[in-house]
């Protein structure tokens, strides 16, 4: 029986939409409160710096972890599972963070956020792609990211508005997901997943993933794809303030960086959904925004005494050539069959922000390197990161217009 389709606008995409503002609101969140929220619980500049880079690693290790649990669930129990299960644990986990008064608690607050996070976008894809004609998935990825986007602009202005009460913020956040979790109740399931349940298929077997090299390399192939984008989010934006101080440009608040970049992101990933639809090719469209994303780049290392001004525009440049995030997520719901989509869509993302603590760690021991400072190693970084992601890309197939009522055997 053909499953049933739903038009662009219907709920699952809305929520699904919904879904991801609450994503980039707690992930951004950090990001911007960082400096002020360590300083209040009692570092010292140095320590907000390592302490910071800690937190982030921890975090993104809970998106990690997460990202495998949540996926697995979303193929043996159902995609709504997990949206309403990671919603509420992320919802509980980021209240709870408005109460830290430890380095330590903040830390284990933001892993249990992070693995709460972790199956919120890849579930919302998965749903959306199996209910929707395969010629819009490409547009419902286009008004969840616009939408989702607009989370980091809104933490910013609830940071500023709250007169920087990050605790505050983390209170908005946690009602947020728990107002989403209410609004998912009128979100059905999939008929191509129900369909598959009341098989005698294997569904959400993670191990399937390394049972077959086809599978292994079309798995590997997702997650290094996207480290460009968390590359660019997590060394580059996040510690702008660093980066600019090395370079000799003072007065650069990371927060406003974060809100340059998230603001491009928005155009960035409306236009690639868009483009793909366009020239009906996702693989041409991640090699155009891989280019836009490594001119800014080279212009991002070539500052030197340069104003605050000019590094947030560069970072809002790198935010619309990194604006690929929901479009490879897309790309790797369509690569696999209906009883291991769900692993591959949310593992994959979730993999690719847990393989930022790989990149931190490649970029301080390049910087301890002698001879080699802040800067050059965080631009060789960059070098061997884009690498990777055009590599990857160019050994991925296309998968536009792809029908995914199969499974994987």
């Amino acid at each position: 029986m053909k499953p049933k389709q739903i038009s662009l606008l219907s709920a699952p995409v809305l929520v699904g939409a919904l879904g991801f503002f609450v994503d980039v609101f707690d992930l951004l969140l950090f990001n911007i409160i960082r400096k002020q929220s360590l300083r209040d619980i009692g570092l010292t500049d140095e320590q907000i710096l390592s302490q910071g880079e800690n937190i982030l690693s921890i975090q993104m290790i809970g998106l990690l972890v997460g990202g495998i649990i949540w996926g697995v669930m979303g193929d043996k129990k159902g995609r709504l599972s997990v949206l309403f299960g990671s919603i509420l644990l992320y919802s509980l986990a980021t209240i709870g963070n408005g109460f830290v008064h430890t380095a330590n608690q903040y830390a284990i607050l933001r892993f249990i956020a992070g693995f709460g996070l972790a199956g919120e976008l890849g579930a919302s894809i998965t749903l959306t792609s199996e209910m929707l004609p395969k010629e819009k998935r490409g547009l419902a990825a286009s008004i969840i990211a616009t939408t989702g986007v607009f989370g980091s602009v809104t933490a910013y202005f609830v940071f500023k508005l709250s007169n920087n009460d990050w605790r505050l913020c983390y209170f908005i956040g946690g009602g947020m997901g728990l107002l989403l979790l209410f609004l998912r109740m009128s979100v059905m399931e999939s008929d191509m997943f129900d369909s598959v349940k009341h098989s005698n298929i294997a569904r959400g077997n993670f191990l399937m993933f390394f049972t077959s090299k086809d599978r292994l390399y079309r798995y590997m192939r997702g997650v290094l794809i996207g480290i460009p984008v968390w590359y660019v989010i997590g060394v580059l934006i996040t510690f702008s303030d660093q980066f600019g101080k090395e370079m000799g440009i003072a007065g650069v608040d990371p927060a406003k960086a974060i809100l340059y970049q998230y603001a491009a992101l928005v155009f960035g990933d409306l236009g690639a959904g868009l483009l793909s639809n366009v020239i009906k090719s996702r693989k041409k469209t991640l090699f155009i925004f891989y280019g836009i994303a490594s001119v800014f780049i080279v212009l991002y290392f070539l500052q030197h005494n340069g104003t605050a001004n000019n590094m947030y525009w560069l970072c809002a440049g790198l935010g619309f050539g990194s604006g690929i995030s929901v479009l490879y997520i897309t790309m790797s719901a369509e690569q696999f069959g209906t009883n291991l989509r769900a692993s591959a869509a949310i593992s994959i993302p979730n993999v690719v922000r847990g393989v930022l603590p790989l990149i931190i760690l490649l970029f301080k021991f390049l910087r301890s390197v002698p001879g080699i400072s802040y800067v050059t190693g965080g631009w060789i970084t960059g070098i061997i990161v884009m690498i990777i992601g055009f590599v990857a890309t160019w050994f991925t197939k296309e998968t536009f217009g792809t029908d995914l009522n199969f499974v994987e055997e």
